[in-house]
């Protein structure tokens, strides 16, 4: 899968909810109710994420989850990440 570019990037970012494109990867934190509700979310994500054979990095905070993707065989933000961008939007 080939990388896409900045424009493209910056186009398919601004028809998410609250991703960010920066240093060759997109992010976004999510804010939970409870820290069980994030543990969940990252536990579901985590799974699509191996069907998708596409796993972010994750960080965990106090009823918050820091979510990063990038294609590191690829050195930047691929469709995947896009994808699996969408995919975490939708388990929240």
């Amino acid at each position: 899968m080939s990388l896409l570019s900045n424009l493209e990037i910056e186009e398919i970012i601004g028809e998410l909810n609250g991703w960010d494109h920066s240093d060759g990867s997109i992010k976004k934190t999510f804010i939970f109710d409870t820290y069980m509700d994030s543990i969940n979310f990252i536990n579901k994500l985590a799974e699509k994420a191996e069907e998708e054979n596409h796993h972010p990095d994750m960080i965990v905070g106090w009823c918050k989850v820091g979510i990063t993707f990038t294609s590191h065989d690829q050195g930047g933000v691929t469709a995947a990440c896009v994808n699996m961008a969408k995919q975490a939007d939708l388990i929240t």
